[in-house]
């Protein structure tokens, strides 16, 4: 989760204004959290909600709840156009999105997975409630495969193999960089996510790699954090970096966030 928000804070300048290259500074005084991370928070709160009190009741409502609220909370921080209607709106009716918000927001899931097959089903319920469309649930429910797989030990060969599955990852960064340009859609950016990860020596290295093929950059991160995280932790002093760029509310959600950390194990 903490992987997410630092790929989110670190991609933030470079969304409108992409930079082709992994030589960039990483943190620059104008990064700011936007909606990947309020949104991120919104889901772990709703399902650590859910399963503190039982799980009873419907999780989406939960869902639906966290989501509008942390959206009102933030409501300048980069949603897109749909979203932001459904936000505003009295009704909580999904609208058929495939944009890669379902995917950015997923990572906190996890931690309250007893198995993969439960993980990805919390997976599709975050996604279902806005991007109910099967592009927007496929690509929630790969990202969260990713990361339950790489926080249960498995290897990268695993993860591509498994990933594979939703996903054509026959390409490498350095053979798409130029060619990239922004898209919003899941189909257009997990798969890139992925593959930063794939590619990345480090977790610093799976940010760059994300940031450097442009296009979305703030979302592409996050998601590719979100799995870099789990596969190879987050250096403290980067973690520490990263609280100075939140508020209260959001880093006390994110210290929340450690309680669950290894609860399978």
């Amino acid at each position: 989760m903490m992987g997410a928000v630092i790929g989110d804070i670190a991609g933030s300048v470079y969304e409108r204004h992409n930079i082709k290259t992994k030589d960039f500074p990483f943190w620059r005084e104008d990064c700011r959290f936007t909606d990947d991370t309020v949104m991120t928070c919104a889901v772990f709160e709703a399902f650590r909600k859910y399963h503190e009190g039982g799980r009873v009741g419907d999780l989406r409502d939960h869902l639906v709840r966290e989501m509008k609220t942390f959206g009102r909370l933030y409501p300048d921080r980069g949603y897109g156009a749909g979203f932001k209607i459904w936000l505003a709106s009295p009704e909580s009716e999904p609208y058929g999105s495939f944009g890669n918000g379902s995917a950015m927001r997923v990572s906190a899931v996890t931690a309250f997975a007893a198995d993969l097959e439960e993980a990805q089903r919390f997976a599709a319920v975050s996604a279902s409630v806005t991007h109910n469309h099967p592009e927007g649930i496929k690509g929630a429910v790969a990202v969260a495969t990713a990361v339950f797989l790489a926080e249960e030990g498995k290897s990268r060969e695993d993860i591509r193999t498994a990933l594979s599955e939703f996903y054509s990852l026959d390409f490498t960064l350095d053979e798409i960089r130029d060619r990239y340009t922004f898209d919003v859609t899941c189909q257009g950016s997990v798969p890139q996510a992925v593959e930063a990860f794939l590619e990345g020596r480090d977790f610093e290295d799976v940010i760059r790699n994300a940031v450097s093929i442009g296009g979305d950059s703030d979302t592409i991160a996050a998601m590719a954090g979100s799995i870099g995280e789990a596969f190879f932790g987050i250096p403290e002093d980067m973690e520490k970096k990263a609280y100075s760029y939140l508020d209260n509310r959001l880093a006390g959600i994110l210290r929340k966030r450690r309680k669950y950390k290894c609860q399978r194990r």
